[in-house]
C-alpha cells in the first residue's frame, strides 16, 4: 500500500516523496487534515432565529361579517348578486369577527389610492420593526442583510429603503426587495437570508414579510376576483435571524431544513392564483377552482424531497414498500399509497392559512389530528389570510399556549402564486417564556374557539 501511495504521488510530480519518503501513518494524517479543512470549508452554516414580531391591528380597524356587508351595501360598488356572494363565501370561510382592514379599505367608498397603500406598509412595517429591535435592544446600524417581501405592492423607492430611511441603517446594508412571489414569499425570503448568510459571516439579517391591502381591493363581478376580497386580512412579521455564535444563546430556534418547490412550468398551476383585468378593465387576483389539486400536487412534489430529510427510516421503509406493492401487486382492494406519519418528524405544525378548505385538505393529506392543525385554524379565525406573514401568526399562537418545547420541531408550510409550495423546518434551542408579549398574549386564554360550521341551504 506504501509503494503505491509513494508511486502515486512520485507521478503527480510531488519529487520531494522520493527524496524524502514519507511513511503510511504520515500519509494518513496528512489525509485526514486535507478532509477537516475541506469538511471545516464547506460545512453547513447555522441560521439561528432569534426572535420575531408580528403586527397586532388596532381594535378600532377590526371587520365582522356584518360590517363587512354593510360596508359593501353603503359603498354601492357591487350588485346584490355580489355582495350576496360574498356574505356566502364570508360565512364558511373560517375567518371571525376579529381580523382588520386598514383605515383606508373602511372608508366610504373605500381608498385605494398610492398614498393609502404607502401609509398602510410603513404602519405595520414601522411597528414590528421598532417592537422587535426595542424587544432585544438592536441598534439598527448592527443590521447587515435587510429583506421584504411584498407581492402586490413594490413602490420605488423600496419598501426596505422605506425602512433604511426611518431607522437610520448603515450604507453598506445588503438590502433585497421581493415581489409578485404570493403568499409564500416569506419563506422564500428565509431561504436568501440562509444563503447570504452561508457567505457573509457574524452577520445579522431582518426579514420583513407583509401583504399591503389597501391598493389590492376587487370591485368588478368576476367570483373568483371576488373571493380575494374575502380572505385577505392586515397583518405583517418581522423576523431576526443570524448566523453569529453568539446568538445561539438568546436565539429561540435553529434552522433546520428549507426545501423549495415551482410547478410554474405547469399552466394549471401557473394560472391557479392569478393577477388579472376582468373583461371590464378591473384589476383583482383570480383564485382557480383547480387550486386545491394545485396545492396537493405541489405539496406531495415537496415532500418527496423534505420527506428522506426528516422522517425516520422506518417510515421512509414503509413507504417505499407501499410503492413498490402497488406497482408489482396493484389490485383494486388495494389502499394506496401509503401516507408516513410525519407527528415521528415534528411535534408542530404551521399550515399556511389560506383559507379554510386549504387546512383541511392538508389536514387530510397528511393525516394529521385537528389538535395539528390548531393554531393555522385559529390564525385565520382571528387574522384572516395575511400572506407571507401568517406562519409567523401561527408560530405566535403556538408560544403563547406554551406548547413549543426545547428541542421540539416545528414545519412550516407555504403556499403561493407561480405555484409554490416552501417548508421550512425549526428546532426550538431554548426555553421559551409563554408570558412573553406577542401578538396574541392580549386574548389567548379565550382560544380555541368552536369555529361554527354553516350548511349549505
Amino acid at each position: 500500500m506504501e509503494i503505491v501511495l509513494i508511486r502515486y504521488l512520485s507521478f503527480t510530480n510531488l519529487s520531494i516523496v522520493t527524496e524524502f519518503p514519507i511513511s503510511l501513518t504520515h500519509l494518513l494524517a496528512i489525509t485526514a487534515l486535507i478532509i477537516a479543512v475541506v469538511c471545516f470549508t464547506f460545512r453547513s452554516n447555522p441560521v439561528y432565529l432569534v426572535d420575531f414580531s408580528c403586527y397586532l391591528p388596532p381594535d378600532s380597524l377590526r371587520v365582522p361579517t356584518a360590517n363587512f356587508i354593510e360596508h359593501c351595501e353603503a359603498s354601492n360598488i357591487f350588485d346584490q348578486e355580489c355582495i350576496d356572494f360574498q356574505a356566502k363565501i364570508l360565512e364558511r370561510s373560517g375567518i371571525g369577527f376579529e381580523s382588520c382592514m386598514p383605515i383606508a379599505v373602511h372608508e366610504i367608498p373605500p381608498n385605494n389610492s398610492f398614498y393609502k397603500a404607502q401609509e398602510e406598509t410603513e404602519t405595520v412595517l414601522s411597528t414590528i420593526v421598532k417592537d422587535l429591535l426595542s424587544k432585544h435592544n438592536i441598534n439598527p446600524k448592527s443590521i447587515d442583510i435587510l429583506v421584504s417581501n411584498c407581492s402586490l405592492f413594490c413602490p420605488t423607492p423600496s419598501l426596505t429603503s422605506m425602512i433604511i430611511n426611518k431607522f437610520g441603517f448603515r450604507s453598506n446594508v445588503k438590502s433585497f426587495s421581493l415581489g409578485g412571489m404570493g403568499c409564500s414569499a416569506g419563506m422564500l425570503s428565509i431561504s436568501l437570508v440562509k444563503d447570504l448568510l452561508k457567505v457573509h459571516k457574524n452577520s445579522v439579517a431582518l426579514v420583513l414579510s407583509m401583504e399591503a391591502i389597501t391598493p389590492n381591493g376587487y370591485i368588478g363581478k368576476v367570483k373568483s376576483m371576488l373571493m380575494a376580497n374575502i380572505l385577505f386580512r392586515m397583518g405583517g412579521a418581522a423576523i431576526l435571524l443570524s448566523n453569529r455564535k453568539q446568538d445561539k444563546h438568546k436565539a429561540k430556534y435553529k434552522l433546520q431544513n428549507l426545501v423549495r418547490t415551482h410547478l410554474g412550468s405547469d399552466d394549471q398551476a401557473y394560472q391557479s392564483v392569478f393577477q388579472q383585468p376582468d373583461e371590464s378593465g378591473k384589476v383583482g387576483v383570480s383564485l382557480s377552482r383547480e387550486l386545491l389539486h394545485v396545492a396537493a400536487k405541489a405539496l406531495r412534489t415537496n415532500i418527496s424531497e423534505l420527506g428522506p430529510l426528516v422522517l425516520p427510516y422506518s417510515e421512509q421503509l414503509q413507504y417505499g414498500w407501499s410503492v413498490i406493492k402497488q406497482k408489482i401487486w396493484f389490485s383494486a382492494s388495494q389502499k394506496g399509497t401509503y401516507v408516513p406519519n410525519f407527528k415521528k418528524a415534528f411535534e408542530h405544525f404551521c399550515i399556511h392559512a389560506g383559507g379554510k378548505a386549504v387546512i383541511d385538505a392538508i389536514e387530510d393529506n397528511l393525516r394529521l389530528h385537528k389538535e395539528d392543525a390548531e393554531a393555522s385554524r385559529m390564525t385565520l379565525y382571528r387574522f384572516g389570510n395575511t400572506s407571507s406573514s401568517s406562519l409567523w401568526y401561527e408560530l405566535s399562537y403556538l408560544e403563547a399556549k406554551g406548547r413549543v418545547k426545547k428541542g421540539d420541531r416545528v414545519w412550516q408550510i407555504a403556499f403561493g402564486s407561480g405555484f409554490k409550495c416552501n417548508s421550512a423546518v425549526w428546532k426550538c434551542i431554548s426555553d421559551l417564556d409563554p408570558d412573553l408579549r406577542n401578538s396574541w398574549s392580549d386574548r389567548i386564554h379565550l382560544y380555541p374557539v368552536e369555529i361554527p360550521k354553516v350548511c349549505d341551504h
